[in-house]
């Protein structure tokens, strides 16, 4: 059960985050980003999640004014696509406590890193929320311990 694609977009429909697992050109990849943006923004909150995109199902939740986006095989359980994302969130929110656009923003790289814990190849990989966070934290003290060490030169 490959996900495709993570997709994370603003209300608005500025990208904000954007996964690929599967091997596409530049063009295609955003032909897909404009066109699945559309498709998820114009539809009403009581719509389904769940829409077919081409070959691909995409599958949807928004929460507060970000859209987090998937696109899977059609064959693909959509509501184990929907826990994926569910998951997604929750790590995200115990990160940053209460995540919000703007922690996505300047700190995009944190939550690739985060994504990258939680799945790989569109596989999941880590079912827990705390394995994730521990190798996040890990690698900020890294980060920090690095900095001050910088700083001692």
């Amino acid at each position: 059960m490959p996900i495709n694609y993570v997709l994370l977009v603003s209300r608005q429909g500025k990208t904000r985050l954007a996964k690929w697992f599967t091997t596409m050109g530049p063009k295609e990849k955003s032909k897909i980003v404009k066109d699945v943006t559309q498709l998820v923004l114009s539809r009403r909150t009581k719509m389904c999640n769940f829409l077919e995109y081409k070959d691909t199902k995409v599958i949807y939740r928004r929460y507060a004014s970000l859209f987090f986006i998937t696109g899977v095989d059609p064959q693909d359980n959509e509501l184990i696509t929907l826990e994926i994302i569910h998951r997604y969130v929750e790590v995200l929110d115990r990160y940053f406590g209460n995540v919000c656009e703007l922690d996505l923003i300047f700190n995009f790289h944190r939550a690739y890193f985060i994504l990258d814990e939680l799945l790989i190849a569109g596989e999941m990989q880590e079912s827990s929320k705390v394995k994730p966070l521990q190798v996040i934290h890990e690698q900020d003290a890294a980060e920090v311990e690095e900095a001050n060490e910088e700083k001692n030169k």
